[in-house]
């Protein structure tokens, strides 16, 4: 018997190009000058969502575009009035790498939905349901929309009654929708079938598809999965979808209209926007940014698991060091990593450490010879419980004699806004700036130098001398 949508001519689009989809192909290099001319056509789009901040953005923002994150998100706000803004949230990972204290997870998501966000889809890595509890509790207490999310993956453990049986947790935790997060692009039709029909039968509430054209399987897993019932799509605008991306607005629209589907999308923007993002689509061809392997359809990405930000990291890092030569074994590593740290769904922060450790692994010339902090932590449990049992040499190997911690890392945390807010006396000029401090300290020095040089000049070249 063919399942049904709950409203069956009816799905909803989030629209990724300022998020996830530049985040795949060019490592989230878009910079909000770049892209704040379309805005207000974009909000005439009829949209869901607008993903546009979270994920790596924070990160980028700080370390590669001299843009404040937080003046993005306000300046996004202010040209899309009338669109549901939209993050990505690791849970107490926030969107760091490692976790924090409780009272930063608070404030960050208060200072989130204050600054603009509408909706914010929280995740943890590992699945583990306590990393996204305090995220969760506050973003609900702030006001915003959440998106209880399943980072999706195949191994011996991850089963549907399992996925199904998360997914009813998250319901009872009061999150809004649950979204079923296929960051590797490996979600076949069949498997979205079924994973999509099994969670239905289990919540009340939407369910949202997130996934990736790595593979070329997305057309195909998006049909079947609105066949099984699900409610919204995340999709990027044409000229940035497709390869490590996610499939083109435009032509689900599209197919969907003519089977009768109602979108809310009006065509005619979605042309426009379109039409703008393609020349900034071409530099980034042109200058190297887009690396045209990223465009590609990679069906070996089926058999590694390879997310497709991921896919461009690995590029740069092994471009960073003069072995391109080496990117096909660094892919066939990964996955035997993988198994050894207990198949981890390769989603941030576990998909970097992951690639880190197959990287070294290969061009160190010995597996393990060289293990990172991160992926030790994660051994000593710091980032939750694995899916599956660690390999025993890998983790004697990361431990030595050190045992494991027991219960929620979290916990164990102390404090630490107060204390960041005094140091930064002068230097940082709001909240915002020592959440972003806290998040990434080197990083967000280096940014507060470099303003304070603008300013400095700014009133230098400003100020002009008195006539006498």
């Amino acid at each position: 018997m063919t399942k049904t949508n709950a409203d069956p001519k009816k799905v909803l689009f989030t629209e990724t190009v300022l998020r996830d989809a530049n985040q795949s192909l060019i490592a989230t290099r878009l910079k909000y000058s770049e892209f704040k001319d379309i805005l207000p056509t974009m909000d005439k789009a009829g949209y869901y969502s607008v993903e546009c901040w979270g994920g790596a953005v924070f990160d980028v923002c700080l370390r590669y575009l001299d843009e404040d994150p937080w003046q993005r998100l306000r300046d996004l706000r202010k040209n899309l009035p009338n669109t549901k803004l939209q993050m990505l949230l690791r849970g107490q990972n926030l969107l760091g790498y490692k976790h924090y204290p409780d009272e930063i997870v608070k404030m960050f998501v208060q200072k989130s939905v204050e600054n603009g966000i509408d909706i914010i889809r929280i995740f943890d890595a590992l699945n583990d349901l306590r990393n996204i509890e305090v995220a969760t509790t506050a973003a609900i207490k702030a006001g915003a929309t959440v998106s209880g999310t399943l980072s999706y993956t195949q191994s011996p453990v991850h089963t549907l009654e399992k996925f199904a049986k998360q997914a009813k947790e998250m319901e009872d935790m009061g999150v809004a929708t649950i979204c079923v997060k296929d960051m590797a692009g490996v979600m076949t039709p069949r498997e979205a079938y079924d994973l999509i029909g099994a969670i239905k039968a289990e919540v009340k509430i939407p369910v949202v598809l997130h996934t990736h054209c790595t593979t070329g399987m997305a057309y195909l897993t998006y049909m079947k999965a609105i066949e099984a019932g699900v409610d919204i799509i995340d999709t990027a605008t044409s000229c940035f979808s497709g390869g490590t991306s996610q499939p083109a607005t435009e032509t689900l629209n599209y197919a969907l209209k003519q089977f009768g589907y109602e979108t809310g999308l009006d065509d005619a923007v979605l042309k426009q926007v379109n039409d703008f993002f393609k020349p900034l689509r071409d530099a980034y061809i042109k200058d190297g940014t887009l690396n045209p392997k990223m465009m590609a359809t990679d069906t070996d990405a089926l058999n590694y698991k390879v997310p497709g930000g991921m896919l461009s990291n690995l590029v740069s890092q092994l471009k960073a060091q003069n072995a391109m030569d080496r990117f096909e074994e660094v892919l066939i590593e990964t996955p035997k990593v993988r198994k050894d740290l207990g198949y981890p769904p390769l989603v941030t922060p576990m998909s970097q450490m992951v690639g880190v450790q197959a990287t070294s692994n290969v061009l160190a010339g010995e597996r393990y010879k060289n293990i990172s902090k991160e992926v030790k932590a994660y051994c000593r449990g710091e980032y939750g419980t694995a899916p599956a049992p660690i390999d025993p040499e890998v983790l004697k190997k990361a431990l030595g004699d050190e045992k494991p911690i027991e219960g929620r890392y979290a916990d164990t945390l102390e404090p630490v806004f107060e204390k960041t807010k005094a140091e930064l006396a002068g230097t940082a000029k709001s909240d915002e700036d020592v959440l972003s401090y806290i998040l990434f300290p080197q990083v967000t020095e280096k940014y507060f130098a470099a303003r304070k040089a603008k300013e400095e000049k700014i009133v230098k070249y400003t100020i002009t001398p008195v006539e006498e």
